[in-house]
């Protein structure tokens, strides 16, 4: 199964393989959330270097009874070009946000690290954008960057 990966205002139109051998409970948890094709914020991020951060709006998972606290797994603190990350942080942990964070991470360029103003959290690399797109990611983070927040979407196809 692939996550399609889009954002007309940026130029990003990416193919991503998920990797359920190797982060089985947190793709079990994306592919129950895009069940249905999402748009969620993406915004250049802060303290991780080359990503676009895609946080989901806490709104997508009220009743959710998969928007559990995730395991890490294929756990990295340095993501690679190319790879899609999902990170989560428990409720009240981060500025005492009363809802938990579930973010994707699309990571870009190198030197990326999982470094926040929270400390080091490991995030679980649950799919790698396929090499031939890999430039075109960048191309396209590249103009999010420059220009801010844009909106992105991700369909599952299979």
């Amino acid at each position: 199964m692939t996550l399609r990966i889009h954002s007309a205002a940026a130029g990003l139109s990416v193919v991503a393989d998920l990797l359920p051998g190797k982060a089985p409970a947190n793709v079990a948890f994306l592919r129950q959330y895009l069940s249905v094709p999402r748009v969620v914020p993406g915004l250049h991020a802060m303290w991780t270097g080359p990503e676009i951060s895609c946080p989901i709006p806490p709104a997508h998972l009220v009743g959710a009874d998969y928007a559990q606290a995730l395991p890490p797994e294929n756990a990295t603190l340095h993501p690679q070009p190319g790879d899609v990350v999902l990170a989560y942080v428990p409720a009240r942990m981060w500025g005492g946000n009363p809802d938990p964070i579930f973010d994707i991470g699309l990571f870009y360029g190198p030197g990326a690290r999982m470094l926040f103003p929270i400390g080091w959290l490991a995030g679980s690399v649950v799919a790698q954008v396929r090499a031939e797109d890999r430039a075109a990611l960048a191309e396209a983070c590249g103009r999010i960057r420059r220009s801010g927040a844009c909106e992105i979407s991700f369909e599952l196809e299979p």
